[in-house]
């Protein structure tokens, strides 16, 4: 991997890796805008403090945009949860395979 890709890499992680950052994205994954009070519920456990912030961060990164009805993914971020998707199939093998270590 080139250092340019190296740098990219990391301020992706950098911004994915900042509290409910993921949490916040996966719960748009849906498709369906959400408002403020809904992404609160849908994130479980943010302040309001932090989803402001989680969510003014993930704007600025391009990931999610603010219409009319709330909240959504930019076509960004969609691509995103799209390459992440693969995520929910590993933790639930992983979970199984660490609940059979028990």
């Amino acid at each position: 991997m080139s250092s340019k890709e190296n740098a990219a890499t990391g301020q992706l992680l950098a911004l994915l890796e900042a509290r409910y950052a993921i949490r916040v994205l996966w719960a748009l994954r849906d498709g369906h805008p959400q408002t403020f009070r809904l992404l609160q519920d849908s994130v479980g456990g943010i302040t309001p403090n932090t989803l402001n912030t989680r969510l003014k961060e993930l704007r600025a990164a391009n990931l999610v945009t603010h219409g009319s009805d709330g909240y959504s993914l930019t076509a960004s971020g969609t691509d995103l949860i799209k390459r992440l998707s693969d995520l929910q199939a590993f933790a639930t093998k992983w979970v199984a395979a660490q609940a059979k270590k028990k």
